[in-house]
């Protein structure tokens, strides 16, 4: 595919997110509604669930009738901002330096407090099958992917402040989030408030504390790491897959999550020099590129059926080819899907759709799960590209 037609697909892409001022809504923040706060009703966990799916299922948007305002997302600026600094490695355009700027600083503004260190959470209450979070409540996710963002800007700026932010959450990490001990190691909790054992979830804390190591070389930080890892990898099936976790209602395995595993190993492997878990990567990823791409380039979301086809797959495709340095061996197939993404999910105005599915999609322009993640995912298929160029 011509670089040129993603480049002018992700300048319309820039333009909206920009023109939007990075807030927008989400796919889970129902329970943002004021309309439904005046209820009442969002003090009982039946209806909070029920409003949620609501407005995540419905492919017609209720938030401005309901008052659900635009927001800024954590974990949206986050993804946001690891893609300017991809932008500023292939072009040091000072625009892209002063939005780095403008969004590490955001950022650190909206850090939850309390904490043993720096972390994030959703602007919004949040209510799963398995726990609710009010808003605010600050998760290993978000906190992955924002420190992860405020070192690539510390990369780029030299900013201590930035550092000193994400070094800082290691200490959330290590001391806040609960642990379920495995045979080999153990699984990090979602939250300081939930018992879970999510696979993706545990793997990013693990991940970052790697990464955190590259930069402190505390060998406490690579033992922790390791042997969160060990436990994971542990629950890998034989033929490579990951299901997402181990309640009975997370015996699924979808496109996105199993990327977050492979990179988060990756990342480990790449931070620490430690080959240990190779053959999971390798093993992994084999599944991952068999079981979530059509022919054609149309992601999956999950392995064993099509729909609904989820913007958030090929976002972090790109991604996962990207950090596990593979993007030139299966440059054919993802070329088809990005392709085959910008021909389907993209709109004339340049924001991308959430969900396709066979009878009534929903493209809804969410801010984090779309915008942000295709930012994200094209900030680094056209830095491979431009690297490849020059090779």
């Amino acid at each position: 595919m011509q670089q040129h037609h993603v480049q002018q697909a992700f300048n319309q892409l820039l333009k909206y997110c920009e023109t939007e001022g990075f807030k927008g809504w989400d796919p889970y923040d129902g329970l943002n509604s004021r309309l439904f706060r005046v209820s009442q009703l969002h003090r009982i966990r039946f209806f909070r669930l029920a409003w949620i799916q609501l407005f995540k299922r419905n492919p017609i948007n209720l938030r401005s009738l309901t008052l659900v305002p635009k927001e800024f997302n954590p974990k949206g600026l986050g993804l946001f901002l690891s893609g300017y600094c991809n932008l500023y490695t292939i072009d040091q355009n000072p625009h892209y330096l002063e939005k780095i700027h403008f969004l590490a600083n955001t950022l650190i503004n909206l850090r939850t407090k309390g904490y043993s260190g720096s972390c994030w959470g959703y602007n919004f209450d949040w209510q799963s099958r398995a726990f609710f979070l009010p808003k605010g409540t600050p998760t290993v996710v978000a906190t992955s992917f924002i420190a992860t963002a405020l070192l690539d800007a510390y990369e780029i700026t030299q900013e201590p402040r930035y550092l000193k932010h994400a070094l800082s959450s290691a200490d959330f990490i290590l001391h806040d989030l609960n642990r379920t001990p495995k045979k080999r190691g153990f699984i990090f909790s979602y939250s300081p408030y939930d018992q879970t054992a999510v696979y993706n979830a545990s793997l990013l804390g693990s991940k970052l504390l790697a990464r955190i190591f590259y930069y402190t070389q505390d060998p406490k930080l690579k033992k922790i790491a390791k042997a969160s890892i060990q436990a994971c990898v542990d629950q890998q099936r034989h033929d490579g897959a990951w299901i997402y976790g181990e309640l009975k209602i997370q015996d699924w395995v979808d496109s996105f999550h199993t990327g977050y595993n492979l990179e988060a190993i990756a990342t480990y492997e790449q931070y620490t020099q430690d080959k240990t878990f190779h053959s999971a990567i390798k093993q992994g990823l084999e599944y991952y590129l068999n079981n979530f791409f059509l022919e054609d380039g149309c992601p999956k979301y999950y392995d064993n059926q099509t729909y609904p086809i989820d913007i958030h797959a090929p976002a972090q495709f790109m991604v996962t080819l990207s950090r596990l340095k593979q993007t030139q061996t299966h440059q054919a197939l993802l070329d088809r899907v990005v392709e085959w993404t910008l021909e389907n999910m993209q709109d004339p105005k340049g924001y991308f759709y959430y969900q396709l599915k066979p009878l009534q999609s929903s493209k809804i322009p969410y801010m984090r799960w779309a915008q942000a993640w295709m930012f994200y995912g094209l900030s680094f298929y056209l830095k491979d590209c431009l690297n490849q160029k020059i090779k």
